[in-house]
């Protein structure tokens, strides 16, 4: 089995990068490795995970030429969207903190594994004409955004703001997620990870029970809103096969 996650310790704060090149998309496998890192790492006693990426992308979010491989499977459609999902509340639901270290673009599945983590360091755009994006665009390629992913984006910038953003699929520049609240810092490209190191090592100093219970109570919003009944899988997978969905995921590959 290919390895898709490259482990690295730093003291007890673990690395967990995603090394599926050439943009880190998530297909079945990389999300069950996922899930596996994350699970492992509190299993070994890591006391903190900081989850980064490739240079210039973090992700570009789900594989869809590997959706489309599916055909009109449903059951395969389903497992693959079944391991996203359960990669997504792994994260949510990690008992220590998470720290994306966002090294470039992080769209749409990027962007919502990015929302799971307690805090979001993004590389500063290296060149400002073409910045590094993060953003939930699903209405872009022909997708919904469900309740519950919607809820994500809400808790970090806000109900008014989320609601534009998500209805145009829009994808933000580093510069402009940072002062809308979707990111909380950002850094030099080669930085990055380690401002996330940085900031989970000054979190580490809390006392530490104290520390984890009120995480748990602070997040506890985030646990609801990945619960199956506002994720609806079924019914979002029944939006895949619209021919709208289709021309605009057939368009994007494409241009891929």
């Amino acid at each position: 089995m290919t390895t898709l996650i490259e482990v690295i310790n730093h003291g007890p704060i673990r690395e967990l990068r995603l090394a599926r090149p050439p943009v880190n998309a998530l297909d079945t496998e990389l999300c069950r490795q996922l899930i596996h890192a994350i699970e492992l790492a509190m299993a070994e006693d890591a006391h903190g995970i900081v989850l980064s990426g490739s240079e210039r992308v973090f992700t570009g979010g789900m594989d869809v030429p590997h959706l489309l491989s599916h055909g009109d499977d449903k059951h395969k459609l389903l497992d693959t969207w079944n391991a996203f999902f359960g990669a997504v509340r792994t994260l949510a639901e990690s008992r220590i903190p998470v720290v994306a270290a966002i090294t470039g673009h992080a769209p749409a599945g990027g962007c919502v594994l990015a929302l799971c983590c307690d805090y979001r360091v993004m590389a500063r755009s290296a060149d400002p004409s073409r910045p590094y994006a993060i953003g939930l665009n699903e209405v872009q390629v022909g997708l919904i955004a469900p309740e519950g992913i919607q809820r994500l984006l809400r808790r970090a910038v806000g109900v008014h703001r989320a609601g534009v953003l998500l209805t145009t699929g829009s994808l933000v520049p580093a510069e402009q997620a940072l002062q809308i609240g979707l990111v909380d810092e950002l850094a030099e490209g080669d930085l990055v990870v380690a401002r996330a190191i940085a900031w989970l090592q000054n979190l580490l100093k809390q006392p530490r029970q104290p520390m984890l219970l009120t995480r748990a109570i602070a997040r506890a919003d985030l646990h609801e809103a990945l619960h199956p009944d506002l994720i609806q899988l079924d019914r979002f997978v029944e939006a895949w096969f619209a021919p709208d969905a289709q021309n605009a995921l057939q368009a994007l590959v494409a241009r891929l």
